[in-house]
């Protein structure tokens, strides 16, 4: 969640980072039509609405994750004359790398807006599909859910930023290197070192 939290971090709010104000509906859980057991593998849909059918340009998702093995969202933006249309903008994100295990099962995650397979400026509303096919859990859900818009500062990624300092110090190194050799070629003639211009040097 880099900034924000990445998997297994927490929210981290720090300042100017502002969740944009929302209320998701409680995970309605799929049902087989006409049934009143729930759909197996189970499905979950949890919506989101901005106050006032405002419309808001989304940069970052941030949520904590309760036993969800894949995670699908759509988002609502204004279509040609006025309607408005769902487009899926993540397909099957895997939040549990084996749905049968704990693993991943309660990790905060971030998905941000190079993640996302549409444009998610002016959203009305989005629309979390909570997959789990493992029989384990009969609960999942997510949790913690906020929405970040665009124009906020965030703290970059500390492993990047990591790999980064660490090429140029490599970098440096090298340089500093050949510049050491090269002083010391000054004053080498024939491979061997001229006493004269090491006297007058």
């Amino acid at each position: 969640m880099s900034g924000a939290p990445g998997p297994g971090q927490g929210p981290g709010q720090g300042p100017g980072r502002s969740p944009l104000p929302c209320a998701p509906r409680p995970a309605a859980v799929l049902q087989l039509g006409g049934g009143a057991e729930p759909a197996r593998p189970g499905v979950a849909v949890i919506d989101l609405r901005f106050p006032r059918g405002a419309a808001a340009d989304v940069q970052e998702i941030v949520f904590r994750n309760f036993y969800t093995a894949f995670l699908s969202v759509r988002v609502q933006r204004p279509g040609p004359a006025g309607s408005r249309r769902w487009v899926t903008c993540l397909r099957d994100y895997c939040l549990m790398p084996c749905p049968h295990t704990e693993e991943g099962s309660q990790d905060y995650f971030s998905l941000r807006r190079h993640q996302m397979l549409c444009d998610m400026d002016q959203v009305t509303a989005l629309r979390f599909i909570l997959r789990q096919p493992s029989p384990v859990w009969l609960h999942f859900t997510i949790e913690e859910l906020q929405i970040f818009p665009p124009g906020q500062k965030e703290l970059p990624d500390p492993e990047k930023v990591s790999t980064e300092v660490q090429q140029m110090w490599v970098l440096t190194e090298v340089i500093r290197a050949r510049q050491a050799a090269a002083r010391i070629g000054r004053f080498d003639v024939d491979g061997c070192y001229d006493i004269n211009l090491l006297s007058y040097t």
